[in-house]
């Protein structure tokens, strides 16, 4: 209950690969759910998602020895690589409930670096997942007059036209929502600032201005965060954002969208890299957001 209707939305999906062959020998041969750099999977451990449970195997490849001179400085592909998960020959890779189709991730936990950092997989976009859950807890102490609704989305890394989120936002009608994702944090080498923007661990959230984003939207949200105090960087969406906020903003008659973003190093690695103080400024800047609505809200341009 309540007015007006809000959603927010975090995607929960992550990027993994899947299993297209399995040889003679028992080697699982893969391809890509979502974008890899192949660079990233060589020699990592991953964890498959068989029939009968988890498996765990390694991401093989020639070793360095066996490489020719002109190959070594040739990049690999994923097709070039394959899964070892100890097994004898295919028979027994179909006895570990292993078959064509199943997906597997890479098997990286969270590491907690130096000051407010952690390193993880898939921060890309649990940590949006939480910070919408986090706003949600911040407001329920007092309830705000707005009818706020928390979704953990999927399919947004194999369709960033917003899989779950369009059939999420089609059902629900909200009156505005906001998308909470991660962006290319800048603070890193050979990154080009002209060209992305300055964005830095620790610079708060990163607020999308131009497509699939409200402008009435994104301002309320700048607004918001220079009251509270929240530090913020603004990002240029002059083309699609590949977020979900490009599917919810064209969901039925349009739905006025902003997207707030998390900076993260070294995005669609095992290593992804973030600051906790923007994840808690995020879920501030959101509840506040939500705390600032009253039923006679208008986002529509004038």
């Amino acid at each position: 209950e309540g007015s007006p209707r809000v959603m927010l939305a975090g995607h929960i999906d992550e990027i993994g690969l899947q299993v297209t062959h399995i040889d003679d020998e028992g080697y699982l041969y893969v391809a890509e759910i979502g974008g890899w750099d192949p660079q990233v999977i060589v020699g990592q451990r991953v964890t498959i998602l068989g029939s009968d449970g988890e498996m765990s195997g390694v991401v093989g490849k020639k070793a360095i020895h066996l490489i020719e001179d002109e190959e070594r400085s040739k990049a690999s592909k994923t097709k070039s690589l394959w899964i070892d998960v100890g097994a004898k020959d295919n028979k027994e890779v179909a006895e570990l409930g292993i078959r064509v189709g199943d997906p597997m991730v890479i098997a990286q936990g969270m590491l907690s670096l130096a000051g407010d950092r952690i390193a993880s997989r898939a921060i890309d976009d649990r940590i949006g997942a939480f910070i919408v859950l986090e706003a949600v807890r911040l407001l329920s102490d007092d309830p705000p007059v707005a009818a706020t609704t928390a979704v953990a989305t999927v399919q947004e890394e194999i369709g960033y036209t917003g899989g779950g989120a369009r059939t999420s936002a089609y059902s629900l009608v909200p009156d505005v929502a906001i998308v909470v994702d991660v962006t290319f944090s800048t603070d890193v080498p050979d990154i080009d600032k002209k060209e992305l923007g300055e964005h830095k661990l620790g610079g708060g959230p990163v607020l999308s201005r131009g497509s699939s984003s409200s402008n009435e939207v994104f301002k309320t949200l700048s607004q918001v965060a220079e009251k509270e105090g929240i530090p913020y960087t603004i990002q240029a969406a002059p083309k699609a954002t590949r977020t979900d906020a490009d599917g919810i903003f064209l969901t039925r008659h349009g739905v006025p969208t902003g997207l707030v973003s998390v900076p993260n190093r070294y995005m669609h690695s095992p290593n992804e890299v973030v600051s906790l103080e923007d994840v808690q400024n995020s879920a501030r800047l959101i509840a506040a957001f939500i705390r600032h609505l009253n039923p006679d809200t208008d986002f529509t341009p004038r």
